[in-house]
């Protein structure tokens, strides 16, 4: 999760999503999120498709949308006026002269020995790069210039790829396609959710972190980027040349279901999303929606602030979430007076992350709610993006969230009030039909719409 401003604590969709850090083609952003989602997974065409769908690798790095927390050069400090460079001594551990004397050898014995010319500006990124994994945080990372300037590119929700929400798994680095948006170049040529990313052009799909690999698969709009991909069922890579195209992305999409049950479907918290959400629920409205699901399901998460909104919309005055430093400080974020009062069940699974997890933590607490499917993933900490003079970013993890009533879901995740594994009820649809959703079926029975 990442923050915008001092006033405005945004999650990172890193882990998407957590996008092309595309959602893009972002991580929403990446998390890790387990097995590729089964062949038939819930999504539908009629929605707000603000154009046509972003190419995005939803980095959910499951990092999962991301912003930039501008920070002043005043270093953050505890209640107490103690800073961070007062209570730590990496500054010193890092600039002391045995290390600087190391450094120095070791550039000695490649310029010496390596094989080839070497890549001195490659060189120095990557040692700050290895100084930010060595945090030992997979949700800590160094952006060169060129990768954050691709980073913010991805957060306006309009660039140029192939039109699909990526996961990458923390550990393994293997990228996993969530979503595939409908009316974009990678759906046109075949590839679909599940797909497992093997290789982008001669790149591996497991050889880098999630948000420089989608710099190889966005590019200029009329080029082609070949991918290969791995899909449950067949026994051989699948090869797709896709052309890069102008992609904006369609985080909510919706359609009235029978009995006048309004299904919004939500794929990552972007800055944009509250409005998308805001008009769904407005035009179910004008149809005479009498009870809402919403489903969260591979949602890798996003920014904190839209989804605080959107429980705004939707929850009475109370608080929604609050997050803690290592300092003690306290982030309080609210809701006012106004509410949705119908009744309400929100769709999760295991890839349902960091704003997912507070949007579904709220509902619960509040008891405003049922939560339908299986327990969510387990993100409960905040990364901030703080830029540099140069053009270049650091990401790091700076606090944990809690649910309103202070509950601290991290690795543990939200358990739904009812249990249901995900099950497609047909084999005959060529296209998603949410009346074939066993967990959208429940849904509608416990909104009193079951048949």
């Amino acid at each position: 999760m990442d923050l915008q401003s001092n006033e405005q604590r945004e999650l990172d969709a890193q882990e998407q999503l957590a996008r092309e850090y595309a959602l893009s083609e972002s991580t929403r952003y990446q998390g890790g999120m387990g097995q590729p989602p089964k062949k038939k997974g819930p999504g539908f065409g009629l929605g707000i498709l603000i154009g046509s769908s972003l190419t995005l690798l939803v980095v959910t790095v499951v990092l999962l949308s991301a912003w930039a927390l501008l920070y002043s050069a005043k270093p953050l400090a505890d209640s107490k006026g103690t800073t961070a460079q007062e209570t730590k001594g990496t500054k010193s551990a890092i600039l002391d002269s045995s290390v600087e004397k190391k450094a120095g050898e070791l550039a000695d014995l490649m310029d010496q020995y390596y094989y080839e010319a070497i890549d001195k500006d490659a060189l120095v990124e990557g040692m700050y790069a290895g100084m930010t994994a060595g945090l030992g945080d997979p949700y800590s990372a160094y952006f060169s210039a060129e990768e954050y300037a691709s980073f913010n590119e991805s957060t306006t929700g309009i660039y140029c790829g192939i039109g699909t929400v990526l996961t990458q798994d923390a550990k393994t680095k293997v990228v996993t396609i969530l979503h595939v948006y409908p009316g974009t170049p990678a759906e046109e040529v075949g590839i679909k959710d599940g797909d497992v990313i093997a290789k982008v052009g001669d790149i591996a799909g497991d050889s880098m972190e999630l948000s420089e690999l989608t710099n190889y698969i966005k590019g200029e709009e009329g080029t082609t980027v070949h991918i290969e991909v791995l899909r449950q069922g067949e026994s051989d890579y699948l090869g797709f040349d896709v052309p890069r195209r102008k992609i904006e992305v369609p985080t909510v999409q919706y359609q009235m279901l029978e009995g006048n049950v309004g299904l919004i479907q939500v794929t990552e918290f972007s800055t944009a999303t509250p409005e998308q959400f805001d008009a769904a629920i407005k035009d179910l409205q004008g149809q005479g929606m009498v009870s809402m699901i919403v489903d969260l399901r591979d949602n890798p998460g996003g920014v904190l602030q839209s989804v605080c909104d959107m429980l705004d919309e939707i929850l009475p005055k109370g608080l929604l979430v609050y997050t803690e430093d290592k300092y003690g400080n306290r982030s309080d974020y609210k809701s006012d007076d106004s509410c949705m009062e119908i009744p309400l069940a929100v769709l999760i699974n295991g890839n349902s992350a960091s704003a997912s997890e507070i949007f579904a933590g709220a509902i619960k607490d509040y008891k405003y709610g049922t939560l339908i499917g299986t327990t969510t993933f387990g993100k409960g900490i905040v990364q901030t993006i703080i830029p540099l003079n140069d053009g270049s970013a650091i990401k790091l993890t700076m606090a944990k969230y809690f649910t309103p009533n202070g509950n601290y879901i991290h690795e543990v995740g939200i358990s739904p009030d009812i249990e249901l594994e995900y099950e497609y009820l047909s084999q005959e649809d060529e296209t998603y039909n949410p009346m074939h959703d066993n967990q959208v079926l429940k849904a509608l029975e416990v909104l009193g719409q079951g048949q």
